[in-house]
Formats: C-alpha cells, structure tokens, sequence
C-alpha cells in the first residue's frame, strides 16, 4: 500500500496579521495532484488540522472541500485524520459518521468504555485494499490530554509513562485483531525526544504542550512499521529510526525556515516495514524575504529597502518581508520609516527585527539591586541602569534632561 503522511495544516492561520487562505489553498490543490499523481491508498493527517480550536467558517469549508475533492479523485483513497493540540477534538469529530461512508476516518476524542477504561478498538482503523480486503492496520492516536492515557503510579514523570502505556495497550489490542503477516502503523501529535524545534515550536508548541516532558521512541513497539508524527513543524527522523518520523508543516510558520524545505512524506506499507520512501518537496506559494540578510545601521537598511522591486500584479503572491535593523538606541518612529520605504514595493511588511549593540562585558559591570535597596536608587539612576542594560550605551544628555523633567512634573503634581 502507498502512504502519504502529512500533518500540522493550521489552516486559518494568521502570519504576523496577514490572512493564509492563498496559502493553504494552493498547498491543497498541489496535494491533490499528488495523491492522483502517486496513487495513494491511505493519507494520514497528523493532527493540527486547523490553527484555532474555534476555526472560521472559511477555514472548515476549505477542509471538509478538500476532503470531498480527494475522495471524487480517488474512490479508493482512505484518510485518517487525527485531532491535534491546536484542534477542538470535538468538533473535528462532529461530521464523523457522515464521512466513514466515504473511507474518511477522524479520531479526535479517545473514549472510554462503562468501567472507565479506554476503548482502544476505537483507535483501530483497518486499511484495505482496492477489494475491501484487510491489508493492514493503523492506530490512530490523537493529542493525548491529561486524562486520556493511563495512569501509572509512582511514576517520576507521569506523562511520559502514561503516554508509553497508552501506545503499549494500544498495541497489544491491534494484535489481538490482525493477521501474522498484517502489519501495523501509528499515528500521534506529540513532542518527541531528541527533536530539533523551529522558532515556533520553542515559543508556542512546547508551551501548549505545558514544559511537560518528551516521549522517547521506546513508546512505539519494534514491530510497528512506520509512526507518522505531528506537532513539531520540521521533517526530522527521531532517535535514529528511520520509520520514526516528523514530516513537518507544508508551508513556513516564522522566518527561522526560510531556507528550510517543506515536504510530505510518501512511501510502501508491505509486511516486514516500509520501502521506497520519499520526501516530496511543498512548492513555495510565497516566499519569506530578509532584507538585509544581516542586521544592518538604519540607513543601510533604508537603502537596502529602496532597492526592491515595485508592486506585482497578483498582490497575494507578494513575499513576507523581515527588516532586520541594527540599532544604537531608541528610534521613534521606526516602523512608520520603513513603512515609508515599503509605499509601492512588492512585499509585505511583516516583522522588524531590532538588534542592539552587545553588551560591553570588559567595562562596567551592572550592579544587581535588591529589593531592599531599591527605594534607596534615585529615578535617574534607574532609568540610566534600564537603559544602559537594554542599548548598552550610555543615556544621551538630552534624554536625561527631558526624564528630570518629567519626574519633576511628577512630583509637582502629587504635592497639589
């Protein structure tokens, strides 16, 4: 069987305020000609099909549009889509009975049974062939939260343990149901070990993940043949094994991938492991831009932004711009500048990346104040220590002047 694994769609996701929808409808439309293309029997879809748990009206219909297109397509096509942590498994799940009669399965929620155990079997989806006939199995394993997966006790890291349980019973179910010769394939939405995270995954996955710890690829039993992993948004392999894998998001989520290539992964389910794997490259719809490519003086920067072409006929294909901006102090009225700049271009501004000049470490060091000592520091000498940390450079006499003067002011006006 040919399988195609992607994840981490986040549709309806905004980039620094700028709507997507282009985006996701072109990576939509390419994988459509992929699956017929490759003749896919199963496409798995590894959580985080949308950006919000409440996602717009626009985002669903573009989804469950695509769904409807694969299917009239591919009249054989399976899907299997898992909930991640950024969907609302509920209502990911809601159309479910409507779409089984299409080989469309949805896994969003994981049920328990009336003695309060997990109904594992409800995980269990079997893949068949073009005669309906069983030719392997696929665990489908959502977002796992506090609550869904076993509770072992004495445990140092509770999580992690419960999680490794989970896909052990998980597993032992399926094997209860298949065939010797049938094999077996899992999907998840979870951070595992030993991963190398992209700027959004430090700052926002592994925040909602709640700094709990990772899952080792000891989770996953030897004998299950491929794991098609979401959540962290770059394609990487885990703990060496090649059939362990991350296929990362389609399209770029911060500007930290701007050179990184976005891919879904496809390869041959046969019964001793995978073969003919592939990575198939996401064509770039719209491009990230850096200018300049290093942080640079304003007025380089400013020249550097003068240089770029004019507006483009198709504005949804204009690239995201980064202005990256060397600076020695504050600078009023800086994006308004660039701004300026930008009037006609053929770009979108979306982020100023500001950076100042490293601290000095060879000279004065700054003094830690307590809280005991605090009241003791005059205003001044704390706005020139606040400035001193962020710009490092001394406060200019004039700044001083003017912060005297409104201290002053201050203290003028609580005296009345």
């Amino acid at each position: 069987m040919k399988i195609l694994h992607t994840a981490d769609w986040h549709l309806g996701q905004f980039f620094h305020e700028y709507d997507r929808s282009y985006e996701h409808q072109q990576f939509l439309n390419w994988l459509l000609t992929i699956l017929s293309g490759a003749g896919i029997d199963v496409l798995l879809i590894s959580g985080d099909v949308f950006d919000l748990s409440n996602p717009s009206a626009a985002s669903v219909k573009m989804f469950y549009s695509f769904l409807n297109n694969a299917v009239k397509a591919n009249p054989d096509l399976q899907i299997i889509i898992t909930a991640g942590n950024h969907d609302s498994a509920a209502r990911l799940e809601s159309p479910k009975p409507l779409l089984e009669s299409s080989n469309i399965y949805i896994i969003g929620l994981v049920e328990k049974k009336e003695d309060g155990t997990i109904d594992y079997e409800k995980l269990i989806i079997p893949l068949k062939d073009k005669n309906g006939a069983t030719e392997a199995w696929c665990l489908a394993v959502p977002f796992l939260r506090m609550g869904d997966y076993p509770i072992i006790a004495e445990s140092e890291n509770p999580y992690a343990a419960g999680v490794a349980a989970f896909y052990t019973e998980a597993y032992n179910c399926v094997c209860t149901k298949k065939h010797a010769n049938e094999p077996v394939i899992c999907m998840g939405h979870l951070h595992a070990q030993q991963t190398d995270m992209t700027d959004v995954d430090k700052s926002v996955e592994r925040a909602i993940m709640g700094g709990v710890e990772c899952i080792g690829v000891a989770a996953f039993h030897n004998d299950i043949r491929y794991v098609a992993l979401g959540h962290i948004h770059k394609a990487q392999r885990i703990g060496g094994k090649e059939h362990i894998r991350y296929c990362g998001s389609p399209i770029p989520m911060s500007f930290s991938e701007l050179n990184y290539k976005h891919q879904v992964i496809v390869f041959d389910l046969e019964e001793q492991g995978i073969s003919n794997r592939e990575s198939i490259e996401v064509p770039v719809s719209v491009a990230l831009k850096r200018v300049p490519s290093v942080h640079s003086t304003l007025a380089e920067v400013m020249n550097a932004l003068q240089q770029l072409p004019a507006t483009s006929t198709d504005p949804r294909l204009a690239p995201y711009l980064e202005v990256r901006v060397l600076l020695d102090g504050p600078e009023p009225g800086l994006r308004y500048k660039i701004e300026m700049v930008l009037s006609g271009k053929a770009v979108r501004l979306a982020k100023i990346d500001v950076r100042y000049p490293a601290a000095n470490t060879t000279g004065n060091s700054t003094v830690a104040v307590s809280a005991d000592n605090l009241g003791e520091l005059q205003p001044q000498a704390i706005f020139e220590q606040v400035y001193q940390t962020r710009y490092s450079n001394p406060v200019p006499a004039e700044l001083i002047r003017l912060f005297n003067q409104v201290t002053h002011e201050v203290a003028q006006s609580e005296t009345i």
